[in-house]
């Protein structure tokens, strides 16, 4: 049995962007011509991978493994082509990113682009956004991933928005009740200001009419982890950074909605982006998109929600 890389592509771009009508906007193929490729998937392999849920289609758990092998083909066959008949590019690029990618897709990237352009050297910073930004000011970096709402600068592309939840403890004892929220303010476990996610804890809260003090600080995304695993307090991050070990909460829990944040790509001011920056700003988009669009078009990673 040989898997059509195509049928592949177009269940990963529906599942990306949310939609396999956008899918095939995105292929150049009609949308009844995607249904039939997944209908033919689904024969070949004689498992069901897709099933609806009110109006839209969701991955069974045979799906969910597909979706996971289907990236790593198309990883690999992109990878390939690029390898061959890809643009030859050489020299060397600075590269900023915040902690929250740094140990999830984003090693992967790295190695397809270094397999694909071997010539090529990259460095890597890993830092809070307001590091990023100065260090790419002062010439220190040639671009960089942050999240931020904010943010008005020339040379950006927007990547994607990605939703933001707090984030608590796994076991349910440790759990603040929503009644004393109010009375006993929401204890907060955040980086060190100056922060996003500290300002939009702030924000939603204060829009809530609610208080929040924070009681414990970490310059490190684990040593955050860690404090709310233990039921020191609630954190507010992204859906894509959030560990399955802990759990989302949610409106039951007493906590305001948050708003999603943008995830921007910055480049450095001054002279045309460099050959090798070019290359590595189209590998980095497509396999971010890949990694992250399910989340960003509201899929919730496999955490518990309480």
């Amino acid at each position: 049995m040989n898997l059509d890389l195509d049928i592949l592509r177009s269940l990963a771009t529906g599942m990306d962007l949310g939609s396999f009508a956008k899918a095939a906007d995105r292929l150049g193929r009609s949308q009844s011509a995607i249904s039939l490729q997944l209908r033919k998937l689904e024969e070949q392999l004689g498992v069901e991978l897709l099933r609806k849920q009110g109006r839209n289609l969701v991955l069974t758990e045979a799906g969910e493994v597909m979706l996971g092998y289907a990236r790593r083909l198309l990883a690999l066959n992109d990878e390939a082509v690029t390898a061959v008949r890809g643009p030859r590019v050489s020299g060397t690029l600075r590269f900023g990113l915040p902690q929250d990618f740094a140990e999830t897709w984003f090693p992967a990237t790295l190695a397809q682009f270094s397999r694909a352009h071997p010539q090529t050297q990259i460095a890597v910073t890993v830092g809070r956004n307001s590091e990023l930004l100065q260090r790419l000011d002062e010439g220190e970096l040639d671009l960089i991933l942050i999240l931020s709402r904010d943010l008005d600068r020339p040379r950006t592309t927007p990547v994607l928005e990605l939703p933001m939840a707090w984030i608590g403890p796994r076991e349910a004892a440790l759990l603040v009740p929503p009644r004393d929220l109010k009375a006993d303010g929401v204890k907060l476990v955040m980086f060190e200001a100056p922060c996003v996610f500290r300002r939009a804890a702030s924000e939603a809260l204060e829009a809530a009419s609610m208080s929040g003090r924070v009681v414990f600080t970490s310059p490190s995304l684990s040593g955050i982890w860690a404090a709310v695993a233990a039921g020191i307090g609630v954190t507010l991050r992204t859906l894509a950074s959030a560990p399955p070990s802990l759990r989302i909460l949610g409106p039951e829990s007493g906590l305001p909605p948050v708003q999603a944040i943008p995830l921007l790509l910055v480049e450095a001011p001054g002279e045309a982006a460099s050959p090798v920056l070019q290359r590595f700003k189209e590998i980095l988009l497509e396999t971010c998109r890949a990694a992250l669009g399910s989340i960003a078009a509201g899929s919730t990673p496999r955490m518990r929600v309480a």
